[in-house]
């Protein structure tokens, strides 16, 4: 039996002496002493894997207080969108100009993240959490009184900077507890809420608006946050020891990110997450104005279709433990993204045919999105697995990267034709430039199996 470290949600540390000799958790050491991609593993890299028994209680709280923290993040962006008409003419400006608002909460994600991923490092996990999660609501608070949409342009930014805390420092967690299999298990749950929670989010802003004006979505949104704040504190403990923080710095954290960045794996498998997660935009993006104004769908029939296509995401996240206790990560997200590029061929091809009716076009589409489900968590366990010694700046690259890469992508549907054949474009070419850095620069018939304990992962799944 593997012996706990964790100190989150209520699990007691084991401490070993200096001079123990107990044996290295399966997790930490691999047959040749070395990690997938022949990293030299380092006494910073070592964590050990929680036991599968009393664990279950433990790992569904931490797993509940995580995902209500990624949570944020997806509600920040996405529950204002259908108050957009109605800010356009409170704030008496054009709607080109508030869909920047929306913009500058990714670009705020992306930023937040890059600060506060070395910080969590440097501090540990939890001051830099609770401090952006305050901004977040604050934030929020302010927007209720925006007199103008500069005022609520910059208020959006800071609203992204803060969620942007719980999504890396979220991530950094996950790496701090677990490694391989264990972690894309347990980042499939969290995919689960990343994708349920942009469908869900203008749902409940639009119930929101029957009862409230749009700056009450925001003050729901402060609300959120200020839940959030006890149950982090009182509920989630520190998982970065002051022994394995890093020096704060400017300087040390640029070290960090170079370095990260001359990890030619990490660097792929992290373009591989991005840039899954651009084909994810491409459709957000599109597909209003496609299921809309091209094929007549209403209101309703809009949000059915995009649920159901949202039941193939989130039903891929959770077939991946599933698929863990047999394969190992890499072997799926090499299978994902390659039926991923030829799904979105497919998708363009039908797009460009003439007539294309809505169900051909439906087919290729969800088979992307359960295509991304199983890369999403697979792509970013591989490349945390790679830097436990510095996993919150690793996750802050990989967030920024994620969202970064979304932000420049959403406006492409809309430059080239807002229609089926755009939103194919980008999905296909988003897909297949994945499939390019995986062969090319991730090469992963090079990574090495991740050796841990099969039984321990397939324990974490439940």
């Amino acid at each position: 039996m593997l012996e706990n470290v964790s100190t989150v949600a209520g699990v007691r540390p084991h401490i070993r002496s200096k001079g123990e000799t107990s044996p290295e958790p399966a997790c930490c050491t691999s047959r040749a002493g070395r990690r997938g991609g022949g990293r030299h593993v380092t006494t910073q890299d070592r964590t050990t894997e929680p036991e599968a028994v009393p664990g279950r209680r433990h790992r569904l709280r931490l797993t509940l207080i995580l995902g209500a923290l990624i949570a944020l993040g997806p509600l920040t962006i996405d529950m204002y969108l259908p108050a957009l008409p109605s800010i356009t003419a409170d704030l008496l400006t054009t709607s080109s100009t508030i869909q920047l608002t929306l913009t500058g909460t990714l670009v705020g994600l992306a930023l937040g993240q890059l600060i506060v991923g070395p910080l969590s490092d440097a501090v540990g996990r939890r001051r830099p959490l609770l401090i952006g999660t305050a901004i977040h609501v604050l934030a929020s608070a302010l927007i209720i009184i925006a007199p103008n949409v500069a005022v609520l342009g910059g208020l959006r930014v800071l609203q992204g900077v803060g969620a942007a805390a719980g999504a890396v420092v979220a991530m950094a967690i996950v790496r701090d507890l677990f490694t391989g299999r264990a972690a894309a298990t347990l980042l499939s749950r969290l995919i689960l809420v990343m994708g349920a929670a942009p469908v869900l989010a203008p749902t409940i802003g639009g119930e929101l608006l029957r009862l409230t004006d749009w700056r009450g979505v925001f003050a729901a949104l402060a609300l959120y946050g200020l839940a959030l704040l006890p149950v982090t504190a009182w509920g989630l403990r520190e998982t970065l020891p002051p022994q394995r923080r890093r020096p704060a710095g400017a300087r040390n954290t640029l070290r960090t990110y170079r370095g990260l960045l001359r990890d030619r794996t990490f660097v792929g498998l992290v373009l591989v997450a991005g840039l899954a997660m651009a084909a994810l935009f491409g459709y957000v993006s599109g597909s209003s104005f496609v299921f809309q104004e091209q094929f007549g769908l209403d209101q309703q029939e809009f949000g059915l279709t995009f649920g159901a296509g949202a039941v193939w995401l989130i039903a891929a996240t959770q077939l991946n433990p599933v698929l863990l206790r047999r394969f190992e990560p890499r072997q799926i997200l090499v299978a994902a993204v390659s039926a991923g590029t030829l799904a979105g061929i497919a998708l363009f091809a039908i797009a460009s045919t003439e007539p294309s009716g809505l169900a051909g076009l439906l087919v290729p589409l969800w088979a992307v999105l359960f295509a991304a489900g199983l890369a999403l968590p697979n792509a970013p366990a591989l490349a945390l697995s790679r830097h436990g010694e510095a996993a919150g700046t690793a996750a802050a690259l990989l967030g920024a990267v994620q969202f970064g890469v979304g932000a420049a992508i959403s406006p492409m549907v809309g430059v080239l034709g807002n229609d089926a054949v755009a939103m194919g474009a980008v999905v296909a070419c988003a897909m297949l430039l994945a499939l390019v850095v995986l062969v090319v620069v991730v090469r992963p018939w090079q990574l090495e199996d991740l050796d841990e304990d099969r039984t321990a992962a397939a324990a974490t799944a439940h």
